[in-house]
């Protein structure tokens, strides 16, 4: 099962968040037919949106991440909700890169020409939009980033992905560990002698059987405030695409009436596919007179 902690440690110092996300990003994997590079990528942006999901204080609102350095995967778009669920895609799925036999290129996929956004839907009238510079298109740097200039709060962040050798998701998940303002010099220099040590997240989701094993292996003091489960969601639906539909301009409509008698829908986030009949799509004409 996938699982998100998050607590306080170092004297309530330090913010962390460790979550594994193997199952939601094999799902994804599966549902958009990912290739090996594709499916790490998508799989890091899918994990750390678990956690800045989980940071929403409401259940109305969401977050809304969007990657784009004018690599070969195109954009990585993903949505992350409160209460632990998340759903995501790529532009191009079957792209791979590969440095050597065991290490895949993402930065490579991603590309650096571009941006992180991040999207806050808090319900009201306009949401608000923060980004930054992708720096090596790894994730993990760019959301460090992203935190130290658009949030201003210190923070190491690890994704990975790890894939097994039959191109499946063997493990995945997020790292991540923030300074609080009330944060000491030695504070500062024993985060930094953790973040030079650690091994990567998805080796270290091999060795522990659950996510806050890991920082209380990382902290004395680990101290739990909560946990979450996560789950890869999409809250498309066949009516949502069908209000869609509705709006679209009549002669749209008459031409997907005269060359298929109907239509189908693909959802990006999903991949789930929703029919529509030429007799549904006449009807929403006639409503119209």
């Amino acid at each position: 099962m996938d699982t998100l902690t998050r607590g306080t440690a170092l004297n309530d110092e330090v913010r962390v968040y460790c979550c594994r996300t193997t199952e939601l990003v094999r799902e994804a994997k599966n549902r958009h037919d990912l290739w090996p590079a594709a499916a790490a990528a998508l799989g890091r942006t899918l994990s750390v949106g678990t956690v800045m999901g989980t940071m929403l204080k409401d259940k109305k609102e969401k977050i809304e991440i969007q990657i784009n350095g004018k690599g070969p995967l195109g954009s990585i778009v993903v949505d992350a909700y409160h209460d632990g669920s998340v759903r995501g895609y790529v532009d191009n799925p079957h792209v791979n890169k590969e440095l050597s036999e065991t290490k895949l290129d993402i930065g490579g996929c991603v590309g650096t020409d571009g941006v992180v956004r991040v999207i806050k839907d808090m319900g009201m009238k306009q949401p608000f939009v923060s980004e930054s510079e992708i720096q090596t298109g790894e994730i993990g740097d760019d959301f460090a980033y992203y935190y130290a200039v658009s949030e201003q709060t210190p923070s190491a962040v690890s994704v990975g992905v790890l894939i097994d050798t039959d191109l499946s998701v063997k493990s995945a998940g997020a790292l991540v560990i923030q300074l609080l303002p009330n944060a000491t010099e030695e504070t500062i220099r024993i985060i930094e002698d953790i973040v030079r040590n650690i091994k990567p997240i998805s080796q270290l989701l091999l060795e522990y059987d659950e996510p806050v094993d890991i920082l209380n292996a990382l902290f004395d003091d680990y101290k739990e405030l909560g946990t979450q489960q996560l789950r890869f969601k999409c809250e498309c639906s066949r009516n949502k695409f069908a209000t869609i539909l509705k709006k679209l301009p009549t002669s749209d409509l008459q031409t997907m009436i005269d060359e298929d008698n109907g239509c189908e829908v693909v959802c990006k986030f999903c991949g789930r596919k929703y029919k529509y009949s030429g007799e549904l799509l006449q009807s929403f004409i006639d409503a119209r007179k």
